[in-house]
């Protein structure tokens, strides 16, 4: 028996105490949440911030498109314009009618390799004139984004979507949001090592705004505003510095590769920019429909509305609103089906999705607010209609978008990782789930990727190259293979007990799981949520 005074006479510690970092199903560091805005003048300066870090895959990917067609800088300008104004379209539906989540639409990487496929099909080999040729092209690829569109439209709008997404656990989510982001890592710093001389500075101009500055100053209102507009600081500095390098002559006798990637004037565009110019419906021609291509963009889709998901989720924690309810999801999942269709209708040249980069700003700027995105949007559709202005902006080097890719990347990932802390990882099935799906998430792309490299063909080649691209794309996707796999094992893996059934984590958004309707509130929004009469402990 132990005499007065001991050990055992200590009161016993709370739970708060054993667990220092208690779940959250809101982060609490947001200044701006989703519905409430900053002053009108920051709105401004941080939607036109948006603007920018979406612009960089807007410009990469109709430059690789259009070279592979042999296209002109004028052509390049067009493609540019027409995604741009599509994507301010998409965006302003998305959130005033879809999740109403602060999320920007823009061109998605996912299409590429079938859209590529499509330029290079035999079919058009026969056309001489290049002009000619690029406008067959485009019509083929306006075609079968018009048939892919309808695959998420119906999944979204007839609910389907709703009913796998009351299913997906945080356990499951875990991997599909971290390879959202982290399966993005080609471009980041491989792009940036492209040049190295001005994307290096880049990247540690935005640390030192974004992280260390704001921890310097005394003053509370300077250290807030470096931290929330560090990408336009940054980006301007090195921009003025990469601008110096090309009028000094720096890369005059360097190789084409080099150039194209770091001289500031090589990008063609504000030169073949037109003053004004709205796009419009049909602008190419009439689309054209090939069976083969349309399967293979529809698959294509169904990728992209796999890894939109997890992008989803990242922004709801990073905009501090409550987890998307399956309902809302399925709903921006249709709306996001609808701007397809009306990239296909306006002839964009590639589908769009939710803008992966546009998500790691959010967590940079720790700023969510719906109405900053919807500003971001009317500047999109704004420059998309006043060529040269909007062409000035669009000539950023390639390396400098890429350093903020790597930053922006890394959050979006780290948010997949933070829903761990609604899981068990004391639980073997856990362990196995995360740790499998992670583990295949990167061997399987990577065995397609070394595949394709070394044979220039995926490892399924057949003479059907629409059936190729169904299964190559689809498997060649970081986010895709690791997502679907850990929700199959979650869903498949018997749990013990009714013990071991919350340690995949779904308990803490089953209040939120309703079936048709959105229950978020403006009180979800602003108020810390008190768990503790649900969930004792954890």
């Amino acid at each position: 028996m132990a005499g007065a005074g001991g050990e055992n006479d200590k009161p016993p510690q709370r739970q708060d105490d054993l667990q220092p970092h208690p779940v959250k199903d809101q982060l609490y560091g947001i200044t701006y949440c989703l519905t409430s805005p900053p002053p009108w003048p920051e709105t401004i300066l941080l939607g036109f911030q948006h603007y920018l870090v979406m612009l960089g895959t807007t410009v990469l990917i109709p430059t690789m498109l259009v070279s592979k067609i042999d296209g002109t800088n004028e052509d390049k300008v067009k493609m540019i314009q027409t995604l741009l104004f599509v994507s301010g379209l998409n965006t302003l539906f998305q959130s005033f009618f879809g999740t109403r989540l602060p999320a920007v639409i823009s061109a998605s990487y996912t299409y590429v390799p079938t859209t590529m496929s499509i330029i290079l099909a035999a079919r058009y080999d026969d056309f001489t004139d290049p002009q000619e040729k690029f406008k067959m092209v485009m019509r083929g690829i306006q075609g079968s984004l018009i048939f892919a569109s309808f695959l998420q439209i119906l999944v979204g709008f007839s609910g389907l979507w709703r009913n796998v997404a009351r299913c997906l656990s945080p356990l499951s989510a875990v991997p599909l949001v971290a390879f959202a982001g982290f399966g993005l890592y080609e471009q980041g710093f491989p792009m940036l090592a492209k040049c190295i001389e001005i994307g290096l500075p880049e990247i540690i101009l935005v640390f030192i705004f974004s992280q260390y500055i704001p921890h310097l100053m005394q003053v509370e209102r300077f250290s807030i505003f470096f931290h929330r507009f560090s990408v336009i600081f940054s980006v301007a500095i090195v921009w003025i510095y990469a601008s110096i390098l090309t009028i000094g002559g720096a890369y005059s006798n360097t190789e084409i590769n080099t150039q194209s990637s770091c001289r500031t004037d090589r990008a063609g565009i504000i030169s073949a920019a037109p003053w004004i110019r709205v796009p419009y419906p049909g602008q190419w021609g009439a689309p054209t429909f090939n069976a083969g291509d349309i399967f293979a963009m529809m698959a294509a889709s169904f990728v992209s509305l796999v890894e939109s998901t997890g992008t989803y989720i990242a922004i709801s924690r990073y905009a501090s609103a409550t987890p998307i309810p399956p309902s809302v999801l399925s709903r921006g999942i249709g709306w996001q089906g609808f701007g397809i269709l009306l990239c296909g209708f306006f002839g964009a040249g590639n589908a769009t999705s939710v803008s992966v980069e546009n998500a790691g700003l959010l967590a940079l700027t720790r700023v969510g607010s719906r109405r900053v995105i919807q500003v971001s949007a009317v500047f999109m559709i704004l420059f998309s209609i006043l060529g040269k202005f909007g062409a000035i902006f669009a000539s950023i080097p390639a390396p400098i978008v890429a350093a903020l890719y790597c930053l922006f990347f890394s959050y979006v990932g780290a948010g997949g990782l933070s829903l761990i802390q609604f899981c068990n990882m004391n639980s073997f099935r856990t362990k196995f789930i995360l740790g499998f799906s992670i583990f295949m998430g990167l061997s399987i792309p990577q065995y397609f990727y070394e595949y394709t490299i070394t044979k220039d063909y995926g490892p399924v080649h057949t003479p059907a190259t629409w059936f190729n691209n169904i299964i190559n794309v689809p498997f060649s996707s970081r986010a895709f293979v690791s997502g679907i796999l850990a929700f199959f094992l979650d869903m498949t893996l018997p749990p013990k007990d009714k013990t071991t059934k919350k340690d995949r984590g779904l308990v803490w958004w089953k209040r939120f799981r309703s079936f048709k309707s959105d229950n978020r509130s403006e009180e979800f929004y602003s108020l810390p949520l008190n768990l503790s009469k649900y969930f004792p402990s954890h």
